[in-house]
């Protein structure tokens, strides 16, 4: 019995560090939606792509990206949902072909990153900096469909806990990146956008 009454304590006092990550997941998963802006990045080999990217996103329902830079497909709008994503723009294509073995597509690096924190399972959390802003690191594991690990990485800053960076790895390897420039949720009056770049 004391053993018992010593385990519920030990998970009673989970610490602040704790109870902050679970209030800052349960703000994302609470939301109505946000926007964000981000530069997204494609390192792997063959496959490079790099785009200004703004994101609406809608918890269950359709978010739509649109490329902002570069001015070659400035405007192309890709509208994803969790069973498909389509292009809305003449015949240009904002899918730079499949990554990695669960074939993310750049289009949906954004709206994924939100999914993983508001869904994923938390693998990892401790405070660190991403370019000299203090931040809570957050991986967070995600099943693949085609049985791929994926595991999501998200940097939010400590002060208002809004996203500064992010990244998608499959099977260990970083496939997506993304640094954001502004980010505001839905339910914020005013939709006050915190700038990323400092």
């Amino acid at each position: 019995m004391m053993a018992l009454l010593l385990l519920l304590a030990a998970c009673a006092g989970g610490g602040a560090g704790e109870s902050k990550t679970v209030d800052l997941r349960q703000r994302y998963h609470d939301m109505t939606g946000c926007t964000m802006e981000a530069s997204v990045l494609c390192g792997q080999e063959g496959l490079e792509w790099e785009a200004l990217l703004r994101c609406e996103y809608v918890p269950d329902g359709e978010s739509t990206v649109e490329v902002l830079e570069p001015e070659s497909i400035a405007g192309v709008r890709a509208v994803l949902s969790d069973s498909d994503w389509r292009i809305e723009y003449e015949d240009a294509c904002l899918n730079a072909g499949g990554l990695g073995s669960e074939e993310i597509s750049p289009a949906a690096c954004l709206p994924r990153l939100m999914n993983a924190l508001r869904d994923g399972w938390l693998l990892e959390e401790n405070p660190e900096e991403w370019n000299e802003t203090p931040c809570l690191r957050l991986s967070v594991d995600q099943s693949g469909l085609q049985d791929g690990k994926i595991v999501s990485t998200v940097w939010l800053r400590q002060e208002g806990g809004t996203p500064l960076r992010g990244e998608i790895a499959v099977d260990g390897e970083i496939i997506l990146t993304a640094d954001f420039t502004s980010f505001a949720f839905y339910d914020t009056i005013g939709h006050t956008e915190e700038d990323g770049a400092d």
